[in-house]
């Protein structure tokens, strides 16, 4: 999960569960990851401190490291600027980038802070996944669940939510 490498990753998280009866840490780190509500996805970088956030509050959401082909089906489908307003061409250009491809590249390569962008909605509202959610939300993933850490696998729930 953790690279050695001076690489940062991008990684997608997605709120799969709800807080009722959950410890304080575990509603207040979710709050500071922006997934107040289920089926909310958020893409950061795989730093220690994101990780430690992803960690504690690992039994309500799902994550894994995102594709280029899902940073962008996420940001052309359900991309945000602030006033609810649909990521275009237009203005992704007046923010300072020729086109949605190099924002995409951007945040691929974890060298602009999606979440830090200025008038652009953090999270990304997604549908429940098509066929839903492959076992129980509150089992694990690798005990055939649906929370915790998903690598790769990330990308076809995320296909699925979009």
């Amino acid at each position: 999960m953790t690279g050695n490498s001076d690489k940062k990753k991008c990684v997608v998280a997605v709120r799969v569960r709800g807080t009722i009866s959950a410890l304080r840490e575990a509603r207040e780190t979710l709050k500071l990851l922006n997934l107040t509500r289920n089926n909310y996805a958020v893409l950061i970088n795989d730093s220690p401190s994101f990780l430690g956030m992803l960690k504690a509050a690992q039994s309500f959401i799902t994550w894994g490291e995102a594709s280029k082909a899902t940073i962008a089906l996420l940001l052309k489908e359900r991309g945000k600027f602030a006033g609810n307003k649909k990521l275009t061409e237009e203005k992704v250009q007046k923010a300072g980038y020729e086109s949605i491809n190099d924002l995409v590249e951007a945040v691929f390569n974890c060298s602009v802070d999606y979440w830090k962008l200025p008038n652009i909605q953090p999270i990304f509202r997604l549908h429940p996944p098509t066929k839903g959610f492959k076992g129980k939300v509150k089992k694990s993933f690798r005990a055939g669940g649906a929370s915790g850490y998903r690598g790769d696998k990330i990308n076809d729930l995320v296909e699925r939510m979009v």
